[in-house]
């Protein structure tokens, strides 16, 4: 009870700051008093959990009976619908960037990986949360197997849906990227994942909010920085509504 009191008031914390951030990035001032409170919410979060500190997880019996999809729950366009109608034949998820040995891996390749089941809270910054079960390799392991360089710094998801002609994409540090409990799930309470949760590819970032949950995968990259991606913040709701870029909870 003491963990999930922890996780509601931090989650409301975070919450709150994106509601407000679109206003306090309007000027210089208000964007560096946001960014310093972001790098508080960081290392309090982390002094808090551990680096390596686990989201609680739970019992089958206490999965929610729906998953909500939200944000983007399609990709629109004739090639996502001819792979969700056929199984995703010839989907792709690429890892690169600052790595030795490029990946291209299709869904066959995810699922005979070593595999991460884990029923976890899902919270989103919207005020709503679902509890599920997510299966798919640690994003360790498919950085392992690329032997990501030294100088990389953070981990780029790229997504194959937009959002207001935008398209998504999110990052997490290198932290984030070898935590444990960060996988690329592919299936939800032992199913597919459904069209709206992301199918065929999502990361799972559990000790984030949802925005950071990358949906509809793609690519993954490693990258020194962030600034010249996007609008240079980290993620798409950082870029378009200036979200934090740190969402632990």
């Amino acid at each position: 009870m003491v963990e999930i009191r922890r996780r509601s008031l931090i989650a409301g914390i975070a919450a709150l700051g994106a509601g407000a951030c679109s206003k306090i990035a309007d000027s210089e001032a208000g964007r560096s008093v946001f960014k310093a409170a972001e790098g508080w919410h960081r290392a309090a979060h982390r002094a808090l959990a551990g680096r390596q500190g686990l989201a609680p997880e739970y019992a089958p019996e206490d999965r929610s009976p729906g998953f909500k999809g939200n944000g983007s729950i399609t990709v629109d366009s004739d090639f996502y619908r001819q792979e969700l109608a056929s199984g995703f034949p010839a989907w792709r998820l690429t890892v690169g960037g600052l790595v030795e040995q490029p990946l291209s891996l299709g869904l066959a390749d995810i699922r005979a990986l070593p595999q991460r089941s884990q029923i976890t809270r899902h919270d989103c910054v919207e005020g709503w949360s679902a509890i599920g079960e997510w299966t798919g390799p640690q994003l360790a392991t498919l950085l392992d197997e690329a032997k990501v360089r030294e100088e990389a710094k953070f981990i780029l998801f790229r997504c194959a849906d937009t959002l207001y002609g935008r398209p998504y994409y999110e990052s997490i540090d290198m932290v984030e990227a070898y935590h444990p409990q960060t996988i690329i799930a592919h299936a939800l309470n032992g199913e597919p994942l459904p069209e709206k949760n992301g199918a065929p590819l999502r990361a799972r970032i559990e000790r984030q909010l949802g925005y950071k949950h990358a949906k509809y995968l793609t690519g993954i990259e490693a990258v020194a920085s962030l600034d010249d991606i996007g609008a240079g913040k980290g993620g798409f709701w950082e870029d378009f509504a200036g979200y934090q870029w740190y969402a632990g909870i």
